[in-house]
């Protein structure tokens, strides 16, 4: 019998992609400490039209007061904490593949002729719109 070294391939790079999210989740620090450093940083989508940038990150369980939106140059800095649930305050952990604690993301925007113009927390997305500025 002869193995299609397309599957042995394919299996060969799913095994790698799941070490790396070992690895990863590995690195997560659980922190409780809101002044402690960033321990995790949320995904993002980037999207442009020519009028428009928005960017999405995703931030479920995170409550609006909690997240700061500041630019510094070009660079857009997300940056706030995800609480533990209260409900788990007492319970031993048994899978923790969640990030909390403090996170942060910075984003190189390509012009500083960018204007925030919304920013809205909807269904456990930051979704930041920028209009282009002439």
């Amino acid at each position: 019998m002869t193995r299609d070294p397309r599957n042995l391939m394919w299996a060969e790079a799913c095994a790698l992609l799941e070490r790396a999210e070992q690895l990863r989740r590995q690195f997560f620090e659980p922190s409780t400490e809101p002044s402690c450093n960033a321990r995790w940083e949320p995904p993002i989508d980037v999207l442009e039209t020519e009028l428009q940038l928005w960017i999405i990150a995703a931030l479920p369980g995170v409550p609006p007061e909690a997240v700061q939106v500041t630019i510094e140059g070009e660079t857009l800095i997300v940056a706030g904490t995800r609480p533990l649930p209260s409900r788990g305050r007492n319970a031993n952990i048994l899978r923790l593949e969640i990030p909390y604690g403090s996170f942060e993301r910075r984003i190189a925007l390509k012009s500083s002729r960018l204007r925030l113009a919304e920013r809205e927390l909807l269904h456990g997305c930051l979704v930041l719109t920028f209009a282009k500025l002439g």
